[in-house]
């Protein structure tokens, strides 16, 4: 089945890419792959970096694939469009201003802290401060860094010296277990 997908058109690689099927799957990144990963290093400069806005490309185009419209363009000027926007982000979100890390435990004390000041704050924030105090201060420091700061996985880990897995698998398991004491304190979520 190698050889029909390696003939296909673009186009129906891309409809084929809808349906989940993996050889499919393959067959589309192998075509692609050189030209996303190519403007993707080409804007962010850093290969690592751009392996993860490929990543993020082609899992943009599998859950859109339904909104293509070849008579915009291509599909290569599509994916490699999606490639460049996502890369153009990248690289808006490296550019953080340094922060010493005396001033992010400070920030997640004030974000964490319920002083009297703050009596009259909803309920939802009041919420959000107890469950992000109850998480492990590591989790803690990587969400605060990551949704306040807009810092990705891999400026974590280079801002917290901790390998790149380690970043992503902290912002995970705090969000995780956000969710999970909010849905607690809210009776277990509204339906």
């Amino acid at each position: 089945m190698g050889l029909p997908l390696g003939r296909a058109s673009d186009e129906a690689l891309l409809a084929g890419l809808a349906t989940g099927d993996q050889e499919i799957a393959v067959a589309f990144v192998r075509r692609f792959q050189r030209a996303v990963f190519g403007v993707a290093v080409a804007v962010v400069g850093d290969p690592q970096l751009a392996e993860d806005v490929a990543q993020q490309t082609f899992e943009r185009a599998w859950r859109h694939a339904q909104v293509y419209d070849s008579r915009r363009g291509s599909v290569r000027t599509w994916l490699t469009a999606i490639a460049h926007n996502l890369a153009i982000d990248a690289v808006r979100a490296r550019r953080t201003t340094p922060l010493a890390p005396e001033d992010l435990d400070a920030l997640l004390d004030i974000v964490t802290d319920t002083p009297e000041q703050h009596a009259l704050a909803s309920e939802a924030s009041a919420g959000i401060r107890t469950a992000l105090a109850a998480l492990p201060r590591e989790q803690g420091r990587a969400l605060v860094m990551a949704g306040i700061y807009g810092m990705t996985a891999q400026q974590i880990a280079g801002f917290e010296q901790i390998p790149l897995g380690t970043a992503k698998t902290r912002i995970r398991t705090a969000m995780h277990k956000l969710r999970a004491g909010l849905e607690a304190a809210d009776g277990g979520g509204r339906r």
